[in-house]
């Protein structure tokens, strides 16, 4: 699996795993933007503790950029799905930072479509 291909798999984990990916993922200093307002480090973490997980995404019209080695972007359209919900569809960015080997959420924005 190639670097690019890692990154969507991990942004399709945020999605559909539970709190442990989140733990493991995100890089303490995360900011993340929704619709109902802004969450930061520990507070997303917080807002994971007993929140319903998606069923389903589906992520279309992705762009990936790589500005630097340790520095990647995503953008997609995002169509989420829970058991006896309305879809959810947003417009979607993340940034991911290289931590040795690993590579950590320091950004995620969603807009409803």
């Amino acid at each position: 699996m190639n670097e690019t291909d890692l990154l969507w798999d991990l942004e399709r984990r945020f999605w559909l795993d539970g709190p442990e990916h989140y733990r493991a993922g995100l890089d303490p200093a995360c900011v993340m933007v929704f619709p109902f307002g802004v969450l930061a480090g520990e507070a997303i973490l917080q807002s994971l503790e007993g929140a319903p997980r998606w069923a389903a995404v589906e992520m279309t019209g992705r762009q990936a950029a790589r500005p630097t080695d340790d520095l990647a972007v995503l953008a997609y359209r995002a169509t989420g799905r829970r058991d006896g919900a309305a879809d959810y569809a947003a417009w979607c960015s993340s940034t991911y930072r290289r931590d040795g080997p690993r590579w950590r959420l320091v950004q995620h924005q969603q807009t409803p479509a």
